[in-house]
């Protein structure tokens, strides 16, 4: 775990580490559903909405614009791991992973296409949709209940030469678990090496590694408000190859552009801004004299610490008793499951799901409900559950905090 000196200079680097503007004081345990923002986040965006000028003009302010759009741009595919491709600003991740799911399923050669049951619906409603739309037959590979994951084994049962196109979930929202994404792709590969394989990354990308090029893959999307930027947009990275494919642009614009009027400069920067804050953290905890060493020494350090507070808030830590032994509770994927990623869920017998988020919330501990709905009810409702409560942690969380939820479950279930 991070040392309190460096934990302390950590969560001095986020907006509202200890407080809600609206509530005060409080323990932020809903980090699945929006990371806190960095500080240098806000100033930054703040700075960019005042500037009038926009890029491909013939002036300076003009050309400083498009200079922060391609640093960034770099940025982007350097935490990715990206050789090539094209860096994509759009909308939201949502809507990033509809496109590029669209083109690959439009484009590619004759075939279906491949998912699984584990995925969120952002994917998994693209695919349905594009996949229909392409004559393509949707085929879904169940998950595995218990684990809460879905693993190569099972894409190697299911995947074809025939397969054209196919989706994975990095790391589940609900379950918390990731999943192997090489491992998966290489499944792929191996009986059909022409397939688009497009990744969502949105809930790994602020707790795990990411190597596009090593991996393989087509496409990948990240969401940058669930990773301590902003709400406002979505980054992908597109391969060559995918980029290569028919898709929305202007007749007569630039080859391989697949953004569609003019985005703004500030998200491109505050993306920016995150990368240097896993650049400073990699600088603290290693010696790696590069940014791509740096980057993933932060991100394994960002691993453990996680690691070490989901540990202790599953099986306890001093004199407190963990989720996985107080009475009636039951933890979505196991209490031992080594996929998980910063997040427990679980739920209680005799105790509404709503009912425990809102008795954490009145001591202070912010959680949130996932109920079996269009979201959820992939992972729930094979479960039996109607919904649980998701505690969804960050780096800069602290043992402390743990210690603090812990206490209050203990109080509320007697």
């Amino acid at each position: 775990m991070f040392d309190d000196a460096l934990l302390g200079e950590i969560r001095g680097r986020f907006a509202h580490v200890e407080d809600c503007p609206f509530t005060g004081k409080r323990v932020f345990f809903e980090n699945a559903g929006g990371a806190l923002t960095l500080n240098k986040v806000v100033e930054t965006s703040a700075r960019f909405a005042a500037i009038p000028d926009n890029q491909g003009r013939d002036n300076v302010a003009s050309k400083a614009l498009v200079d922060v759009i391609d640093k960034a741009r770099e940025d982007a595919r350097l935490f990715l791991g990206a050789k090539g491709g094209a860096v994509v600003v759009g909308e939201s991740g949502t809507e990033l992973l509809f496109r590029l799911i669209r083109d690959a399923c439009l484009g590619a050669g004759p075939g279906e296409a491949l998912g699984s049951t584990v995925e969120h619906p952002a994917s998994r409603s693209a695919m349905a949709r594009w996949a229909a739309q392409a004559g393509r037959e949707h085929v879904l590979i169940p998950h595995d209940d218990a684990l809460g994951q879905v693993t190569p084994e099972a894409y190697a049962a299911h995947v074809t030469p025939q397969t054209a196109v196919a989706t994975v979930l990095h790391t589940s929202p609900v379950t918390g678990m990731g999943m192997d994404l090489e491992g998966i792709v290489a499944a792929i590969r191996a009986v059909a090496p022409e397939c688009f394989i497009i990744v969502d990354g949105i809930q790994h990308a602020c707790h795990g590694h990411i190597d596009v090029a090593a991996t393989g893959v087509d496409g990948y999307v990240v969401s940058p408000y669930k990773m301590f930027s902003r709400h406002g947009y979505g980054i992908a990275w597109a391969s060559d190859r995918l980029t290569a494919l028919a898709h929305d642009s202007l007749v007569g614009g630039p080859a391989g552009n697949w953004e569609l009027g003019t985005r703004d400069t500030g998200a491109y920067a505050t993306f920016s801004d995150v990368v240097s804050y896993f650049d400073w953290l990699g600088g603290q905890v290693s010696d790696a004299e590069d940014r791509a060493g740096r980057l993933s020494a932060a991100r394994t350090a960002i691993h453990a610490h996680e690691a070490a507070l989901c540990d202790a808030m599953v099986h306890g830590t001093g004199n407190l008793t963990g989720l996985a032994d107080l009475p009636g509770v039951a933890i979505v994927g196991g209490a031992d499951n080594p996929a998980r990623e910063g997040l427990v869920g679980f739920w209680a017998d005799g105790h509404g799901s709503a009912d425990l988020v809102t008795a954490l919330n009145a001591r202070g501990i912010l959680t949130h409900m996932r109920k079996a709905d269009h979201y959820s009810g992939n992972i729930l409702t094979p479960l039996g559950q109607a919904d649980c409560v998701r505690v969804s942690l960050a780096h800069y969380n602290s043992l402390d905090e743990v210690r603090a939820f812990l206490t209050a479950m203990r109080e509320i279930l007697g």
